[in-house]
């Protein structure tokens, strides 16, 4: 039995978490489940919002509750609760949970682009209270069982992987195909995966934290330091000057753009995963034109959770390796503080609620 309150963290403002008695929510109606949340994954669009106070053009004006990456336990049905397999759900399974919820009848959802439904709401993205929390309602339909070969930390890097698997199908990777990561958070290491994964080769990487460029170069690519080397003349002499098929940008979309643009050979394929915190987008026009460059946006994911669970429980890809740290519900305050700080060692925090 829920009680009449709960505990949630919320962003008042730019650097401003509190951890607070908030109302417990309401019972599921038709198609929803009521979740127990138990693990909740920081993700860098968490950190936007909470440096900035903002994501892009969205702006909060009052708390919210932000969390995406997520999975819970079911504790409550409401009536017709179907998984997102179109299978029914019941009391105690354990779910991880696409935080996406499309309309379902745009022209873009009716065209198997759920991703980009312009009606759509977003667990942590305002207005839409998201999984620091210990309950919360969800569609059914954005729960996606998951078996105990799967722990709860790599319950919610599933979104995180989800994203990577769009990213790298937007890639068009093939094989012998060489690929560039910039920025080798977790979705740059799961992308660096996936290209692997792929047959791509040979892989190359860039971040500008040297635990970040170990555990890259722990996966299989040539990677760098980017304070230590320039990523051009780098990336030219590796290739004898072609540059490389497929370049993903997934730091801060600042400069890395540009340097993105640099490095991949004309006609290349480049795909955008970063979110900018200044919500600009800046290339020189005459390297991506002379190049004639196919330019893909990433828009988080589409229909990837599936095959981010098989991934998983085949081997394939072990998120559990992604994460270091593991803090409780309470902490959340000073897990952000230290994530925006990039504390030694720090690639994915996972709060246990």
């Amino acid at each position: 039995m829920v009680s009449e309150t709960m505990k949630a963290a919320r962003l008042y403002g730019p650097r401003d978490v509190r951890v607070e008695a908030v109302a417990a929510p309401r019972t599921p109606q038709v198609g929803e489940v009521l979740l127990r949340v138990r693990a909740v994954g920081i993700c860098g669009s968490d950190l936007h919002m909470y440096t900035d106070g903002r994501i892009g053009n969205i702006v909060y004006d009052t708390p919210l509750v932000l969390g995406h990456e997520f999975m819970g336990e079911i504790v409550a049905l409401g009536d017709t609760a179907i998984d997102g397999a179109h299978h029914p759900l019941q009391v105690g399974q354990r779910v991880a949970v696409d935080p996406a919820c499309p309309c379902q009848h745009c022209e873009m959802c009716e065209q198997g682009h759920p991703n980009l439904c312009p009606n759509h709401t977003f667990f942590g993205v305002y207005p839409t209270d998201g999984a620091f929390q210990e309950y919360m309602v969800v569609p059914s339909r954005n729960c996606f069982p998951i078996s105990d070969q799967i722990s709860n930390g790599a319950g919610t890097l599933l979104e995180t992987l989800g994203v990577a698997i769009h990213a790298s199908d937007l890639g068009k990777l093939k094989v012998a195909n060489s690929v560039a990561v910039i920025g080798c958070g977790p979705v740059g290491l799961l992308l660096i995966q996936m290209a692997k994964l792929a047959g791509s080769a040979p892989i190359f990487a860039f971040d500008k934290l040297d635990w970040r460029v170990q555990k890259a170069c722990d996966y299989g690519a040539n990677a760098w330091n980017v304070d230590e080397v320039d990523p051009v003349k780098t990336i030219m002499a590796q290739t004898n000057g072609r540059g490389v098929d497929v370049v993903f940008e997934a730091a801060w979309a600042d400069h890395s753009l540009q340097m993105a643009a640099e490095i991949v050979r004309p006609g290349g394929r480049l795909v955008l995963v970063g979110i900018p915190g200044d919500d600009r987008l800046t290339m020189t026009h005459s390297t991506v034109r002379r190049k004639g460059l196919t330019i893909m946006m990433a828009r988080r994911m589409k229909h990837t959770y599936p095959r981010a669970i098989r991934l998983v429980e085949t081997g394939m890809i072990a998120l559990d390796d992604l994460i270091s740290h593991h803090v409780a519900l309470e902490d959340v305050a000073s897990a952000f503080a230290r994530n925006v700080a990039y504390e030694q060692g720090i690639l994915k925090i996972v709060v246990n609620v």
